[in-house]
């Protein structure tokens, strides 16, 4: 049961409205049509004052607003999240501006059960959020998930290199986080994700010239690098 419901998680976002911080926003590129200016550490302590609530999560997704979205990411329940309605939640209007859709695949998409297949669909989708989310997804498995094995991240590849080509800003960028998380796993992502970038980098495509050479900087840094290898002498 909700330690809130749905009357009092609107009273309070309400009672945090910010309308410099919707100003703000603005200049970093999320631009919703409704939105609170609440900022994300306050939400993530209403989510944890709301608990797991997946049929709060609906409701609050219907509503559209930036907030009650990505609250909806936050506290839904991903065992209980469906396909039908990951596909809901990605179409529009709902994924208009690459905070929405890094938040909920970060909050919830990754861990449910439909993320590496949505993965393979997504980034087929000519929609540009759709297709960064498939991307997002991808850098935010290979961030969070410290269990899985090399293969479920060598099996993206081939999709990170057919779409780097793609010269839309929301799908390049998600694409350029993907190949550098990869590389940060470890010792053998890193220098696999290396050989990947060099690859990409011959293509003759602006996009995929800037993705290559942005990854390469990082992923042969000497912080990186260092990093890493203490990391496998742990």
């Amino acid at each position: 049961m909700s330690a809130m419901k749905f009357d009092e998680v609107m009273k309070e976002l309400e009672s945090h409205h910010d309308p410099l911080g919707v100003e703000g926003m603005k200049k970093g590129g999320i631009n919703p049509e409704k939105a609170f200016g609440v900022k994300i550490p306050i939400l993530r302590k209403m989510a944890k004052k709301i608990g797991k609530n997946h049929d709060l999560a609906l409701e609050l997704w219907e509503l559209g607003y930036r907030e009650t979205m990505i609250l909806a990411s936050m506290i839904d329940n991903p065992k209980e999240v469906t396909e039908n309605q990951m596909e809901k939640w990605v179409s529009s209007p709902y994924f208009s501006y690459w905070e929405i859709v890094d938040q909920t695949c970060m909050n919830l998409f990754f861990i449910t059960s439909f993320a590496t297949a949505k993965v393979m669909e997504w980034s087929t989708r000519e929609e540009e959020l759709v297709k960064r989310a498939a991307f997002a997804l991808i850098a935010v498995m290979a961030w969070k998930d410290k269990e899985a094995q090399d293969s479920k991240f060598i099996i993206y590849f081939p999709i990170i290199k057919r779409e780097a080509i793609d010269e839309r800003n929301n799908v390049k960028k998600a694409v350029n986080w993907a190949l550098r998380q990869i590389g940060k796993r470890n010792l053998n992502l890193n220098s696999k994700a290396c050989e990947l970038a060099e690859e990409i980098m011959k293509i003759d495509s602006k996009s995929a010239k800037w993705i290559a050479k942005d990854a390469l900087k990082e992923l042969t840094s000497e912080s990186v690098q260092t990093r890493l290898k203490k990391q496998k002498m742990n």
